[in-house]
């Protein structure tokens, strides 16, 4: 995979924990235990930093901006905070993403993963093929077996999210952030409600395809 992640997370043990989870899922890592120490060794060769909010003496919406300007890549902040204002905040400040601690390891690696395929110049593709359904983000069509697909903004977005990388499984909260963008009426009910729908429509127009599967207490994924 080849690489670098930088660890700015002053609790010892989530430190330790966030390095060996990251060595075994393939990246190198960085630590630092600070927000001065994170910008001391942040240089040309991180890839991703993971930043804890609440850190010792400068804390990490302190540091974000400082973190950007000497070298852009996606930072991704991690903290207890629940708070929808909080979390625009910090986005206003150059955060690209948020996890909520305590957090899922694979919705952490998932959430990495998608930045660094995503991250600045990356192009984003508008057509989107998988079997039988073809999406065009340009024109907000989708076809499934030629026909065409009757979608609402958000089951547009939902089957596009899921769409651009099948074998990923996306976290309920991943898709909260991505289809919802924030927005404070989204809730499992929701979601569930919306993929029934997004089923239902896919199976009338390819009855023998099952196209997305529920990935039991994490999320969705399109059907291998």
């Amino acid at each position: 995979m080849d690489r670098t992640i930088l660890i700015i997370e002053d609790d010892t043990d989530i430190n330790n924990m966030l390095r060996t989870l990251l060595t075994r899922a393939g990246y190198r890592t960085v630590s630092a235990y600070s927000g001065t120490e994170g910008l001391l060794v942040h240089n040309s060769y991180v890839d991703l930093i993971l930043l804890d909010l609440m850190l010792p003496g400068r804390s990490g919406e302190d540091i974000i901006c400082e973190l950007k300007a000497a070298w852009d890549v996606p930072v991704i902040v991690m903290s207890a905070i629940h708070d929808i204002s909080k979390k625009v905040d910090l986005f206003a400040l150059g955060a690209d993403d948020y996890v909520t601690k305590p957090f899922h390891n694979e919705e952490l690696l998932a959430r990495i993963a998608a930045r660094l395929r995503g991250g600045p110049g990356a192009p984003e593709e508008n057509r989107l093929v998988y079997k039988n359904i073809e999406l065009d983000r340009s024109s907000y069509s989708a076809v499934c077996c030629g026909k065409d697909l009757e979608l609402s903004r958000h089951e547009f977005e939902l089957l596009a999210m899921l769409m651009n990388d099948p074998s990923r499984t996306c976290t309920k909260s991943m898709i909260y952030d991505t289809v919802w963008d924030y927005e404070n009426s989204a809730d499992d009910n929701t979601l569930n409600v919306h993929i029934s729908k997004l089923r239902k429509k896919l199976k009338e127009c390819d009855p023998d395809t099952e196209y997305i599967e529920t990935v039991w207490g994490i999320g969705y994924r399109m059907k291998k």
